[in-house]
């Protein structure tokens, strides 16, 4: 399948397809090194929402989590 850019007013528009179907409402658009242009779903950064941040912040409790120490003869002298 293949679309052509076109003018519509003073943006350069491409029109996406009926065999695609729209599963978001606004996308993220991108063009890599090669020239591809590649349209991803607009999601939030859950680094940028405050509650997600609290929510998952290290308390100092290393209950749970395994020793991951390593032998002296693993280490390089």
């Amino acid at each position: 399948m293949t679309v052509k850019i076109r003018r519509v007013g003073t943006s350069d528009v491409l029109t996406v397809p009926k065999s695609i179907k729209k599963r978001y409402k606004e996308y993220e658009v991108y063009q890599d090194r090669s020239g591809a242009i590649v349209y991803m779903p607009k999601r939030s950064n859950p680094f940028k929402n405050s509650e997600f941040v609290a929510k998952h912040l290290y308390d100092g409790d290393d209950t749970g989590f395994i020793d991951g120490g390593v032998r002296d003869d693993e280490l390089l002298h």
